[in-house]
This record gives C-alpha cells, structure tokens and sequence, in this order.
C-alpha cells in the first residue's frame, strides 16, 4: 500500500509541477508574444481543455484496459509533450503541447487514483486522498521554481528534466502489481450518476475551485507583476503557498474521515467567498501577496473532501472507481479553462474585480445551499 501511494503521488507531483511551472512565465510570455490578458487565459486553459477531452477516455480506459496501463499512457503524453513545450518556438505550439499534455494528465490522474482507492480501507479514504493531493500540491511548490530555473537556465534543461522523470514514473508504475481490468461498466453507469444529488456535488465541490485557480492563476501574476514582483518573487509565492497547501490537505481528509465530508466542505466555500471579495482590491504588493496566500489554503481544500464524497458514492453505488475519478477530471478541466479564459477575458473589458466577486458570489450561494439543505448531510 505504501508503494503504491508513493507512487501515485509520483504521478500527480510530476504532473502538477510542469502545470504550475506556467505561473511564474507567464509575464514573459505575455511580452514575447504580446498576448492579453484574454490571451493568457487562453495558454492557461489550454491545459485543463484537454484534460476535460480525456476525462471520459481515461475512465473508459482505466475500467478497461487496467489503471496501470492507462497510467503509464498518460505518464508518456505528458513526457513527449513536456520536451515539446521545451523546445517551442510558436504560441500555437505552446499552446497545441499544453492541450495534449493535458490529455495525457487526465488518463494519469484518473487512472492513479483509482488504482489507489481502490486498495485503500472506506475508513481511511479521506486521509489517503488527502496524503495524494498533498503529493500534488509539493508537486506545485516545485512548479514555480522550475517556471524560475527555466527563466534562468533554459526551457529545454529545466523541462527536459521533468520529461525524464515522468518516463522514470512510468517504469516505476511498469514494474508495480495491479489488479487485472475488470468487465467494464456501459458508460450509460457513468451517465447515471449523475442524477444522484451527492454525486453533482461533489462534482460542483470540484469544479469551483477549479474557476477560483483558474482566476487566480491569471489574474495575480499579472497584478504582482504591476505592483513590482519579479518572475522568481511570484514563483517564491506560490512556493510558499503550496508549501501551506501540502501541509493542509492530509489534516482535512482525517477530519472529514471523522466527521464527514460536509464540514469541512462549508467552511472551504465560505472562508473562499470571503477571500475572493477581498483580492481585488489591494494596490500594495505584500497584501496581496497575502490574499494570494489565503487564496491557496481557503481554494485548495475543497479538493480532499470532494474527492472522498465522490468515490463513497461510487463504492455505494456500485460505481467502478475510475468513472468516479473520470468525474474529477470533467468537473475541475471546464472549471479551470473557464476561470483561465473566461476571468481573463473579463478582467479585460471590465476590471480584476468582476470576475472575483461574481465567483465570491457564487462561494457564497453554495454555502448557503449547504447550510439550507438536508439532503446532503
């Protein structure tokens, strides 16, 4: 079991750390190719597009074929198109590579953590879930410093390394026991769940910090980069920032395999709605340095309890693990490319603030349908 999780949290870390060594760049793209802001979105949402394409291929997928054998798939997209993006000399490649690696991060990440939920005790889900995103999250502390070392040593040295070490995970993966494929369910299962009232949750408990990141993503380099912060400072932030992350998430998934996922879920949305209101307005780099900070721990747990909710209502369904996490992807790929794209592009008609308080709004809404509503708890 140790091995295992060791292992995918390999997957997710190696995945995580090319996704979020985009931040950091992201100003220097901005001035080489003279994208705005709409732009820039546009190169963040290229991503979690594509992983929104392989959501449903990689449960299919995994439920067919085996999570090992997706998961060493979708390992290899994502090192092929890592030394693409290295060696990119075009805003059409950069963009085509981040859409395909997206791709393969979907077959990863759903096939990873099937393969780990299924092996792992109901009792301890949460935690375990909790530990993998962790895993993730270091993933995203080392994003900004290799965006950093790219900027100073070279794109093709910096990402080269991590294209290598997404082959050496595949071979690890190779050489690790899984069970065999079992039948798979029709996709008319996977299309079913989606009536149940706990499963949309869990899936709008995805989604939305997905638009809050995706926002945020954009939305601050960019307002650091006016208020002074170099490209190694924003990476130093979100270093910090995921760092707090990490340390998080593993807690929150044993409080919510104590005391169930929804308490933990309504003080999430209601600490981000709260977060969201206020990161528009400072015109001082350390607070909103801050914000940015308090935007990454509030944003950031969702996650476990979510994805614990969705795969108990998997198990008590019947539901094989890999739609369940084939879910996560198609919940959290649109969500992210909307924040990206969408936030971007109305921060560049309007201001920063209207894509921050309508999605503080939307925080504030959920929060007030979980504390209304029985049906979830």
């Amino acid at each position: 079991m140790r091995r295992l999780l060791l292992l995918v949290g390999g997957i997710v870390f190696v995945d995580t750390m090319f996704f979020v060594a985009l931040t950091p760049l992201l100003p220097g793209y901005k001035d080489e190719f003279e994208l705005s802001k709409a732009g820039a979105g546009v190169l963040v949402a290229a991503y979690p597009v594509g992983a929104l394409l392989g959501g449903i291929p990689g449960g299919i997928a995994t439920a067919r074929l085996g999570a090992r054998t997706t998961a060493i798939a979708g390992l290899l997209i994502i090192a092929v198109t890592t030394f693409i993006f290295a060696t990119a000399d075009s805003l059409l490649v950069l963009d085509l590579s981040r859409f395909v690696q997206g791709f393969g991060s979907a077959l990863a990440w759903t096939a990873g953590l099937a393969w780990l939920v299924s092996e792992t005790p109901a009792a301890q889900r949460g935690q375990t879930i909790g530990t993998a995103m962790a895993a993730a999250i270091v993933g995203a502390l080392f994003g900004p410093v290799l965006g950093g070392a790219a900027a100073a040593i070279g794109e093709g040295l910096a990402f080269g390394a991590v294209g290598l070490l997404a082959v050496g995970f595949a071979v690890w993966a190779a050489s690790t026991h899984a069970p065999p494929p079992a039948r798979g369910q029709p996709v008319g299962a996977f299309l079913r769940a989606l009536r149940n009232k706990r499963i949309v949750l869990g899936v709008w408990f995805v989604a939305l910090p997905a638009l809050l990141f995706g926002t945020l993503g954009v939305l601050a380099p960019l307002r650091l980069e006016e208020l002074g912060f170099t490209a190694v400072a924003i990476g130093v932030l979100w270093l910090c920032t995921a760092g707090l992350e990490a340390l998080v998430n593993p807690l929150i998934g044993r409080i919510s395999d104590r005391v169930g996922r929804f308490g933990p879920m309504r003080a999430s949305v209601l600490a981000s709605a709260v977060v969201a209101f206020l990161l528009p307005w400072p015109g001082r780099s350390f607070l909103l340095a801050a914000l940015v900070v308090l935007a990454g721990l509030s944003f950031g747990s969702f996650w476990t309890p979510a994805m614990a909710l969705l795969s108990d209502e998997a198990e008590a369904r019947g539901l094989e693990y890999a739609y369940a996490f084939a879910l996560i992807n198609i919940a959290w790929a649109p969500g992210h490319a909307l924040g990206a794209s969408g936030g971007g592009a109305l921060a560049e008609i309007t201001t920063d603030a209207v894509p921050y308080l309508l999605l503080a709004g939307a925080c504030l809404l959920t929060f007030a349908l979980l504390w209304r509503s029985r049906s979830f708890s």
